[in-house]
C-alpha cells in the first residue's frame, strides 16, 4: 500500500476507485459520441410518434434570460442552440487555444498539411452542395463542410492502438482547423444584420476580458460574468451568440497564477512547519494552526493549474454528456410522417448535403494532401500512408453537431429545407461513420508500433 492509499480508510478507497472509474468513462470520447447518437435516435423516434406535438410545444415555450430591463424572451429551442451551444463553443475554443499554445498548431510546419487539408475538406463539400443547388437554396452551402470532432474522434478511438499516432494527430489538427473555419463561416455568413449599439457593447466587453488577462487576473468568476454579458450583447447584436464562447476561451489565461520556478523552494520551507503544527492526539477542529496552514497551502496549490485548465475540467463532462445530447435531441426532430421519402431524398438540399459530406470531404482532404506532398510543400507525417488519409477523409464526413446548427441558421423560415438538410446530415454522418470505420479497420489491420501509437 502506497503513502496515498494510507491516507484513506478501506471504504473511502473503494469510493475513490468508483469515482475514478466514472471519470474514465466520462473522459472516453467513444462513450460521449454514443450518448449523443442515442439522443439523436430518441429524437427521431419521438418525432414520429404522438409525442411530437407535446415536445414541439415545449421547445417553443419562452424562457426569459437577463436581469430587469435587460431581459429577452427566447424559446427553449433557441436557448439550447444559442446559449447552451455557446458553452460547447467555449470548450471548442479552449481546445483551439491549447493547440495554438502547446499543441500542433504552434508549429506551423507540422500543422500546415492538416490545416490546408481542412481547407480542401471545407471547399469541396461546399462546391458539391452548390452544384446540386445551383439557382436554388444556395444559402445552405456551409452545411456539409463541418466535421464533428467529438463524434469523429470517438469513432476513430474504437480502433484503439492500431491507429498510428501520426494519423490521430493529423485528424485532430484537421478537425480543429475545420471547426475554426466553421466558426468563421457562422460569424460572417449566418448572423443577422448587426445592431451597431449592441455590437459596440460586445467589443467593449471583449476588451475588458482581455484586459483582465493582461493584468493577470486568475480567478474564473470575473471571466464567467463577463462571458455572460458578452453573450447577451452578441445575442442582441444579431451576430450569432455562440461566438461568445470562443472569444471567452481566448481571453482566459493559459498561464499559472504563481511563479512555478519558485514553487519547489516554497514547498520545502512551508511543509515542515505545517507538519510540525499537527498534533496527533488533538481533534482536527481544535488544531487551528494546522488547519490554517493547510488552507494556505490549498490556496497556493489551487493557483498552480491555469484558469483555462480549471475551466476545461469544469465543463468537459457537462458539455459531452448533457449539452450535446440535449442539442442532439432538440435538433434531430426529423418528422417523416406524411412526408414523401423519395421526394425528400431527391431534394437538392438533401442531395447536396449528403454527397457533400460523403464525397466532398474525402475528395477535398485527400486532394489537397496529395498536391502538397507531391509538390514538396509539406511532408507526410511519420507512419501515415495515403490510405490512412483517405480513411480520415471519409471519417471527416461525420458532421453532426456543427452541420445541424448551420442548417437551422441557413433556413430559419423554410422548415422543409431544414428537414431535408437534417435528414441528410443524420444519414450522411452514419454513412461516413460506418464506411470510415470499415475502411480504417481494413487499413489498420495490426497493432501500431509502441513508438507510433498514443
Amino acid at each position: 500500500m502506497d503513502a496515498r492509499e494510507q491516507l484513506f480508510t478501506e471504504k473511502q478507497r473503494k469510493r475513490i476507485e468508483r469515482h475514478d472509474t466514472w471519470e474514465r468513462i466520462f473522459e472516453n470520447g467513444t462513450v460521449a459520441a454514443a450518448v449523443m447518437v442515442l439522443a439523436a435516435i430518441a429524437a427521431v423516434i419521438c418525432a414520429n410518434t404522438d409525442a411530437y406535438e407535446a415536445i414541439h410545444h415545449f421547445l417553443m415555450e419562452p424562457i426569459h434570460v437577463g436581469i430587469g430591463e435587460f431581459t429577452v424572451a427566447i424559446s427553449v429551442e433557441v436557448f439550447v442552440n444559442d446559449f447552451l451551444m455557446a458553452i460547447f463553443f467555449l470548450l471548442v475554443g479552449i481546445e483551439l487555444k491549447y493547440e495554438m499554445t502547446v499543441g500542433e498548431l504552434r508549429r506551423p510546419r507540422q500543422a500546415l498539411l492538416p490545416m490546408l487539408a481542412a481547407v480542401g475538406g471545407v471547399v469541396m463539400p461546399a462546391i458539391i452542395y452548390a452544384l446540386f443547388n445551383k439557382g436554388g437554396a444556395m444559402h445552405g452551402w456551409a452545411i456539409p463542410m463541418a466535421t464533428d470532432i467529438a463524434f469523429a474522434l470517438g469513432v476513430l478511438s474504437l480502433l484503439g492502438d492500431r491507429v498510428p499516432a501520426g494519423v490521430r494527430v493529423f485528424f485532430s489538427t484537421l478537425a480543429i482547423a475545420d471547426d475554426l473555419i466553421s466558426i468563421a463561416a457562422i460569424a460572417i455568413f449566418y448572423g443577422h444584420a448587426p445592431n451597431l449599439f449592441w455590437l459596440g457593447c460586445a467589443v467593449v466587453v471583449t476588451v475588458v476580458l482581455f484586459w483582465l488577462n493582461k493584468t493577470q487576473h486568475f480567478r474564473l468568476a470575473p471571466y464567467m460574468a463577463g462571458g455572460l454579458v458578452l453573450w447577451f450583447c452578441l445575442f442582441q447584436s444579431g451576430v450569432h451568440a455562440t461566438l461568445a464562447g470562443v472569444i471567452l476561451a481566448f481571453a482566459i489565461p493559459a498561464r499559472s497564477g504563481i511563479r512555478l520556478n519558485n514553487l519547489t523552494d516554497w514547498l520545502r520551507g512551508y511543509m515542515p512547519d505545517m507538519v510540525d503544527s499537527y498534533d496527533d492526539d488533538a481533534h482536527i477542529l481544535d488544531q487551528h494552526d494546522f488547519t490554517s496552514a493547510t488552507f494556505g497551502a490549498e490556496r497556493v496549490m489551487h493557483r498552480v493549474s491555469p484558469p483555462l485548465v480549471r475551466l476545461e475540467r469544469m465543463i468537459h463532462t457537462p458539455v459531452n454528456f448533457i449539452i450535446l445530447p440535449i442539442f442532439a435531441f432538440v435538433n434531430a426532430q426529423v418528422r417523416l410522417v406524411g412526408v414523401d421519402l423519395v421526394q425528400l431524398a431527391l431534394d437538392p438540399v438533401a442531395m447536396g448535403t449528403y454527397f457533400g459530406m460523403l464525397l466532398g470531404k474525402p475528395l477535398g482532404i485527400v486532394g489537397v494532401t496529395f498536391l502538397l506532398v507531391r509538390s514538396g510543400i509539406a511532408d507526410m507525417p511519420k507512419n501515415v500512408t495515403g490510405a490512412h488519409i483517405l480513411g480520415v477523409g471519409i471519417l471527416g464526413g461525420i458532421g453532426f453537431t456543427m452541420s445541424i446548427l448551420i442548417a437551422g441558421l441557413a433556413f430559419p423560415a423554410e422548415p422543409y429545407e431544414v428537414l431535408a438538410a437534417k435528414a441528410a446530415i443524420l444519414v450522411g454522418s452514419v454513412s461516413a461513420a460506418v464506411l470510415g470505420m470499415a475502411f480504417m479497420s481494413a487499413v489498420c489491420k495490426k497493432k501500431a508500433d509502441p513508438e507510433t501509437s498514443i
